[in-house]
C-alpha cells in the first residue's frame, strides 16, 4: 500500500520506492530506502510529516504515493 494509506502513529517498513530516477534518488537522500522504518507523525490534506532514521521529514502526497509500505 502507498505511504498515504498508513495511519498516524503506525510504524511501516518501506517495500519499494517508485517514480522517476531523480525522484527515487531524492527520496533515497532523505532516507526513504527499502527496509527503512517510517512512522507517520501527522497528516494534513494528504501531505505527511514522517519520522525516518531519527529525522522528521514533510512530504507531499504525490511523493508519499510513490513510497510503498
Amino acid at each position: 500500500m502507498p505511504l498515504t494509506m498508513a495511519k498516524t502513529g503506525e510504524e511501516c517498513t518501506i517495500k519499494k520506492v517508485g517514480g522517476k530516477s531523480e525522484t527515487r534518488r531524492f527520496l533515497e537522500s532523505l532516507g526513504f530506502v527499502v527496509g527503512a522504518i517510517v512512522t507517520v507523525v501527522s497528516e494534513n490534506a494528504g501531505n505527511l510529516i514522517v519520522n525516518i532514521k531519527e529525522s522528521r521529514v514533510a512530504i507531499d502526497k504525490t511523493m508519499a504515493n510513490k513510497i510503498m509500505v
